[in-house]
């Protein structure tokens, strides 16, 4: 393991950066100390909409769902008005259906977080999400942990972060396909690294998404 030129390159940024990311890292953990049940079942929601989307886009949709209502008991046709901006709108306005009904009780109230609240170990909960929330792999289930404050431990592995490990000698290649294996043990050689260079892996994942995107999202 080492740290080449490209590193050196990112360092820099990170330094100048470093504020901003801690600032959006916190306020991630806000969302989580401070939210109730719906406000965790939004960020939930979010990340069903991402995939070959932009995060903006998804984000700006599942807004709108908020603030009208109908992602808490719209119809699939009404939900699906509202997400011509984000790729596969009819499939992941169904996935949005499903996951509001397997995030009630029997009174009809969400329990997003008090669901949540139940895992001792954040990566047993995104096991249970890749296997029971249609529309949610590895990278998404790692996206809304990260997006909750629980993501030093874990990677969202999209093709952005992807390319820059290649860059940094971390993996050889960007794979064609990421198996459920193959993202964990990609992970953890991201794990590795991050500690190896004494960064944390919520604060690498932003970084490197500002390199690409030009800000420091969600």
């Amino acid at each position: 393991m080492k740290k080449n030129k490209y590193f050196y390159d990112i360092e820099k940024v990170y330094f100048e950066k470093k504020d901003d990311i801690e600032k959006r890292l916190k306020e991630f953990k806000e969302v989580w100390e401070n939210g109730d049940n719906k406000d965790i079942h939004v960020e939930l929601s979010f990340c069903i909409l991402t995939p070959q989307s932009k995060a903006i886009n998804a984000w700006k949709a599942i807004s709108t769902l908020r603030d009208n209502g109908l992602l808490f008991n719209g119809s699939k046709e009404e939900i699906v008005e509202y997400l011509n901006i984000v790729r596969f709108k009819n499939n992941k306005a169904k996935y949005l259906i499903e996951l509001r009904e397997k995030m009630k009780d029997e009174k009809g109230e969400f329990i997003t977080k008090n669901f949540f609240s139940s895992f001792e170990d954040m990566k047993e909960a995104r096991k249970w999400i890749v296997k029971n929330i249609k529309g949610m792999a590895f990278k998404e289930a790692s996206h809304f942990l990260r997006n909750i404050g629980f993501g030093k431990e874990i990677s969202i592995l999209d093709r952005h972060i992807l390319k820059n490990l290649v860059k940094l000698e971390v993996i050889d290649e960007v794979p064609k396909n990421i198996t459920p294996k193959l993202y964990l043990e990609i992970e953890e050689k991201m794990k590795k690294y991050c500690h190896f260079i004494n960064i944390s892996m919520d604060s690498l994942d932003l970084l490197l998404w500002y390199l690409e995107a030009g800000e420091i999202f969600k």
